[in-house]
């Protein structure tokens, strides 16, 4: 499993695995003795048997809608995002959704593909973690979460623009 990146810089190995959406027909095959994130949809299929774990936690595709997890975002320990691609930035939305709108407080992480450019954004829109694409390198990334110190719009890590920081 590669690395992972926390948000205060930090790198650390990865203790989760992302299970795939099995094909029509199949079942979910969750390992034993594991921590894995499942789909976030059939999370909710199969609540019962998993709420209370402290080993599944959940991933969204970009498609995918946060309100399937209304009520139930602080019964996960993780939810991870897929970035398909870099270009695509629906994740960004399903980050601030899950902080601002249905108050998730635990672990959020980006996966897929997760650049070094894209860090700084999603820290703002509330990522924790990030794993980065396997190609990328993972010291450098981590040195980058930090390189600026003010945001000038609201967002998850302030509630209050530059402007209006500025005048109290």
């Amino acid at each position: 499993m590669p690395d992972i990146i926390f948000q205060d810089g930090s790198i650390r190995q990865n203790q989760w695995i992302v299970v795939p959406r099995p094909d029509s027909g199949e079942s979910l095959d969750i390992p034993e003795q594991q921590h894995a994130l499942i789909p976030a949809d059939l999370w909710v299929a199969g609540r019962e048997h998993f709420v209370g774990r402290e080993d599944i936690g959940v991933w969204f595709d970009s498609h995918d809608e946060p309100e399937i997890l209304a009520d139930h975002t602080n019964e996960l320990p993780l939810i991870a995002v897929n970035f398909p691609k870099f270009s695509d930035g629906r994740g960004y939305s399903i980050g601030r959704l899950l902080r601002e709108r249905f108050g998730y407080k635990n672990e959020l992480r980006a996966i897929g593909d997760v650049l070094l450019d894209q860090l700084q954004f999603m820290k703002r829109c509330g990522f924790d973690t990030y794993e980065l694409r396997p190609d990328k390198d993972i010291r450098k990334a981590a040195r980058s979460l930090n390189f600026f110190t003010q945001g000038y719009q609201a967002a998850t890590d302030t509630d209050l623009p530059l402007f209006r920081r500025r005048a109290s």
